[in-house]
């Protein structure tokens, strides 16, 4: 069997669904220090979202060049409401790391 991807590099995605990818930034303190020292954003993914279509979807969402995408699934943990045993959701995370020079804002304190 090839070891080579088949899909093309410049594959085509529906717009629509690019759209829908990203769910929500996640701000927090371990998010921010590896902002400031990699360069990479995070971000909260739809669960069946593919690395070339966060990709895709952060390039055309926010007009930057994105170097790599590392994706990370976090299983949601059982937790107890009272007498009710009730579970969190799956998480599946996204660090996107964007090329030298590239700079993504989402504070809101634009210029």
């Amino acid at each position: 069997m090839s070891r080579i991807n088949p899909t093309p590099a410049s594959r085509k995605f529906d717009e629509g669904r690019l759209m829908q990818v990203l769910v929500a930034p996640i701000v927090s303190e371990k998010a921010t220090m590896v902002a400031d020292k990699t360069n990479a954003v995070t971000f909260k993914v739809l669960q069946d979202a593919s690395k070339p279509e966060i990709k895709a979807a952060v390039e055309l969402m926010f007009k930057v060049e994105v170097k790599g995408v590392s994706v990370v699934n976090t299983k949601g943990k059982t937790k107890r409401f009272g007498k009710t045993a009730g579970r969190r959701d799956n998480v599946r995370k996204a660090y996107v790391t964007l090329k030298a020079g590239q700079e993504l804002n989402l504070s809101g304190e634009g210029a």
